[in-house]
Parts: structure tokens; sequence; C-alpha cells
């Protein structure tokens, strides 16, 4: 990248920076305009945008993306702003005795940072790219988005939306490559939110480290599947099937590995067979069935599966009409199953990030949580089951960002939920109240009353008496 592109993307955050600043306070009539104008967007070109993330990938379904990438933003933009007025309200918090009996007062105000950058990612790159800037809007922040150089068309496409539903200095899109996003990861944002790998959440947070700018990582790792022996098997199966399957796996929050008791593995990749079988009768030619998004991306997922079989595992791919994969470029790959898998493989030592799903066995429930436990803290967590108090020993023994019972995925559906990770599968979360907060600085205030409180209490040199009393008072045992 050269200096003047750099150049650029530092002259693009003193715009937005020096506009912030020129109109505090900014009333929330304005915000709501921005989340309003987003949606409209959305709205008028989400047919576009789904057709261009479909040539993006080679195939991806138009309805699901429609469901994913633009109906879910359109919604989580109006959960914005019907709830964006209790979120901003000041706080009266309470002085200590005896500061609120003489008057004193302390209140909270969330007020907005400023700049706000998000980097996004390809396997949904309209929805992770404008959904954080819907709450950043909220907050009453300015964006600025670098999305994924893979989905190409689309990040072209949104940079010259951007710039029709708005001004440069409220939100601004920036294309390039992995030169691009290193250099953008390193300007002094007063926020920055990175959704991608683990690995690359390093580099980001190093970057921002420079800067002392703040991070939100949306990251990923191996979520797990907890099966337990009263789970309904065949319903369970198809509903991690969808997981595994929607976009071909490429989500963060899909079901990395099935965890099962022994005694019941047959059926529970009997189930997930079947659940395959049901949903996608055929896979080359099938609309509803998305490819991998570059042939990097599917030779390594080739190579997952080859390690596996090397290091002994058994593999089982769910062809429904027996079709032949070996002689078509359309990077499409039924779900491999994995049998018989050892902690030194490959797909049991990094994130998947597609239609390959690894089955271990328990005898013991305990054995399972220690298994996760043993391993970087995930994302996501799925239990299947009926029995509450095995679902309460795994919730409260366990630790991942976020969990869903009986199903996989759809806790990042409520609006209402924070979203996030812990430890290597990120920090910091968006979405609920808590993304509003996360994109807003958390201002006290204090006033103090007409009373020399600090001469009453003996808080003044020369200390004496009242500072002694002060002191005796404090020391008691709660």
């Amino acid at each position: 990248m050269g200096d003047g592109n750099k150049g650029e993307l530092e002259r693009i955050l003193k715009v937005q920076r020096d506009a912030f600043t020129a109109a505090r306070p900014e009333a929330m009539d304005v915000r709501k305009d921005r989340i309003k104008r987003a949606i409209a967007l959305l709205v008028d070109h989400g047919e576009a945008l789904a057709r261009a993330m479909s040539a993006d990938f080679g195939n991806r379904s138009f309805e699901a993306t429609m469901v994913t990438d633009i109906t879910s933003t359109i919604g989580f933009g109006k959960y914005c702003l019907k709830n964006m007025d209790h979120w901003s309200k000041t706080q009266k918090r309470s002085p200590r005795f005896p500061l609120g009996l003489l008057g004193a007062k302390a209140e909270l105000r969330y007020e907005p940072k400023g700049v706000i950058g998000v980097l996004s990612p390809w396997n949904f790159p309209v929805q992770l790219s404008l959904t954080p800037m819907m709450q950043i809007f909220s907050a009453g922040n300015r964006c600025m988005i670098k999305p994924s150089e893979f989905t190409e068309a689309t990040s072209e496409l949104t940079k010259e939306l951007i710039e029709k539903y708005f001004d440069e200095s409220e939100a601004a899109v920036v294309t390039g490559g992995p030169d691009v996003a290193q250099a953008f990861s390193s300007l002094p944002f007063d926020h920055l939110v990175f959704t991608g790998s683990t690995q690359t959440g390093r580099h980001v947070m190093e970057a921002a480290a420079k800067n002392l700018v703040p991070v939100t990582l949306e990251l990923g790792g191996k979520s797990p599947v907890v099966m337990g022996r009263s789970a309904d098997y065949e319903k369970a199966g198809e509903r991690i099937a969808m997981g595994k399957m929607m976009n071909a796996g490429q989500i963060c929050l899909a079901p990395d590995y099935m965890i099962v008791p022994e005694e019941r593995e047959e059926s529970a990749i009997a189930a997930v067979q079947l659940g395959v079988h049901n949903m996608y009768p055929t896979l080359l030619d099938n609309d509803d069935y998305a490819s991998v998004v570059t042939d990097k991306h599917f030779d390594r997922l080739q190579s997952m599966v080859e390690d596996a079989r090397d290091k002994g595992a058994e593999v089982i791919e769910v062809n429904p009409s027996d079709e032949d994969f070996s002689n078509t470029n359309a990077r499409k790959m039924p779900l491999t199953i994995l049998r018989n898998v050892t902690d030194d493989m490959q797909a049991m030592q990094e994130e998947i990030f597609g239609p390959v799903l690894p089955v271990k066995t328990y005898k013991q429930t305990g054995d399972a949580i220690d298994y996760i436990n043993g391993r970087d803290r995930p994302l996501g967590l799925y239990y299947f089951g009926n029995d509450k108090g095995e679902q309460e020993e795994v919730l409260t023994r366990t630790i991942s960002g976020g969990v869903t019972i009986n199903d996989v995925i759809f806790h990042v559906s409520v609006e209402d939920l924070p979203f996030g990770g812990v430890g290597p599968s990120g920090m910091g979360s968006y979405h609920g109240p808590e993304g509003f907060k996360e994109f807003s600085h958390a201002r006290a205030v204090y006033t103090q009353p007409k009373i020399d409180i600090a001469k009453l209490a003996g808080l003044r040199p020369p200390y004496g008496e009242a500072a002694r009393k002060t002191i005796a008072r404090e020391m008691k045992k709660a």
C-alpha cells in the first residue's frame, strides 16, 4: 500500500473526527436519521447486494442471504431505533454516605466516542459491516468500514451505496487488500471492531494497541455440540445439519464438532445424515447450498479431511444423490463427518469454517465438560437434551461466548442479547444494550454541594480530630 492510500485513510478519519467534534451535542433525531437511511439502503438495494454476494461465492442461496444479511440487519436497525432513547438516558447514581445527605449528586452519561472503525469479514459481508454500523450510529458516532477483499463485488457495491446514502463525514467504506486492512487497523480510531479469525485478531489488537485504541474482537473457535442422552436425536440431527451446512459451514458460530454418548454415536451420525438428506437432496446444482468462497479455502478443507484420514479417522461423505464432486470447479463440498478423531488432527486443532464435522464420544457428561474446558473457550456452545440437571451442569461448568439450548447459532439472532466471545474467541460485544455501551463512553459526572465537605470530614490538611473520626468510622467491619 502506498503512502498516498494511507494518507487517504487518515484524511477520511480527520474529516469524520472534525465533523463529530463540530456537531456536538448532536440531537437524537440526527442519529435516528442515519439509521433510517441505512435501513432504506438495504430495503432499496438488498436484492442487488444478495446477487453480488452470490457472484462473489460462486453460488450462495438468494433466500438465505436475504435472511442472514439483509432482513436481519434491517430488523436490527429497527431494534436500535426502538431502544436508543432508553439506552442513552442519563442514569442517577448514589454518592456514598454522607455525601448524598449533604446535597452531592452523581450521574452517568453515555456519550459517543467519536469515529469507530469496522473491519468486516467475507462470510456475511453485509450483516457484519452494517449491523455494527447501526449500533455505532445509535451511540452517536461516525463510522469507517473496511470490508473483505474476498467478496470484491459486494464490497464495491457497499462502498457505492454508502457514498450514495451518507456524507463522507458520517460513514465511509474503504476497499483493498491486506495492506489496506493493516493500515486501517493502525489508525488512531476511538474504537475498532474486528470480525475474523483469532490469529488475525491478535494482529489487529497489536496494531490498535500502539494508539491505545479499544477493540471489540468477534473471533471464532471450535464451538462444541454436546448431545445429551435425553435429546431428541432426529430433531437435533436436522438442526445440527442446518447449522453446519448453512453458508457451507462458513459461519463463526457453526457447530465445529459434536461430542456424543459413546453408545449413541451411530444414532447421532445417522440423525445428521437424515437432516442433510431432507434439506439438500442434491448439492452440486442446488442453489440453496453455498460454495466455499475461494480455491484457497476449499483446498484447506480438503487437506484437513485428508489429514484426518491419514491419521486414522473414518471419513463419511453425506452425498444424498451420489454426485461426482471430482470433476467440478464449483467449490461445493458435501458435509463430511469424521469419526474416531484424535487431537493431533488438524480438524481438532483449528476452527473448521466449512462443511466438516468431527465426532467425539464420552462416557459421562463430566468427561465432555472436561474436554471442552481443556481447550480454548469457544464463541458458541450448544446443548441438546431435556435433562434440566444435566443442562445446568453443562452451563455452569463451562465458559463460552454464548449458548443455544436444543439448537445451534440462534442466540445471535436475539437482538436484545449481547453477542461476543471470551478469551481466544473474542472480547467485548455488540447487540443488545451492551452494544450501545460498547460504542459509548460512560462518563461519570459528580456535582459537589455548597457545603465544604472536605473540611467537614477533616480531609484537608492540617489533619486533626475530624480526620481521625472519619477514618475510625470507615474502618468498621462489614
